[in-house]
């Protein structure tokens, strides 16, 4: 599935993640959508998840709070990337995201088979507005959060799409999303 050679660097094609066309609401790699807050760690804050139909396009919708007390701050849709063990995202230059929301910033969390404790993730943020627009997060641009060792692509295991940091109110929904 090579697509191009630039530089001497292999680049593949897009694969698509979600589209959210599957009404049993799994995703293209057929692992589920999972609604998290920070009530796992005995945070407050509170949320849902919701597959709507927005202007003619299948999404997936996070809608919450999120609040601060209780060492809390985020609520976050995620999903594993394979089945059992890690996805080989090597060929891949980032994500790739169609997304509206209220105007704030988002985060996107990737998790590999290395990131062993709940807080620690490669993380990037992107902002929203209340028109669908396209967004691409190339991999060099994702930090390491409480972890040392280098994002390694050929073992992401999880990704998650958080509202995260600051008490606000989530509203976000994500039509498409894939590697480029």
């Amino acid at each position: 599935m090579i697509s191009a050679l630039l530089t001497g660097v292999r680049v593949a094609e897009a694969m698509l993640i979600d589209d959210f066309r599957d009404p049993g609401g799994l995703s293209r790699l057929g692992t589920p959508w999972r609604f998290v807050t920070d009530r796992v760690m005995g945070g407050v804050s509170t949320g849902r998840i919701v597959f709507e139909e927005i202007q003619g396009r299948p999404c997936l919708c996070l809608h919450g709070d999120v609040s601060l007390d209780n060492n809390g701050g985020f609520v976050q849709i995620a999903l594993d990337l394979a089945p059992e063990g890690a996805l080989d995202a090597g060929e891949f230059q980032g994500i790739r995201l169609v997304v509206r929301g209220n105007g704030a910033s988002y985060d996107l969390h990737l998790k590999t088979v290395d990131v062993r404790r709940p807080w620690q993730s490669y993380r990037r943020s992107f902002p929203t507005g209340p028109e669908w627009r396209e967004i691409e997060l190339p991999f060099s641009g994702f930090v390491p959060y409480r972890i040392d060792v280098p994002l390694d692509l050929g073992k992401l295991r999880r990704l998650g799409i958080v509202a995260i940091g600051s008490s606000m109110t989530a509203e976000l929904c994500v039509a498409e999303i894939g590697f480029y």
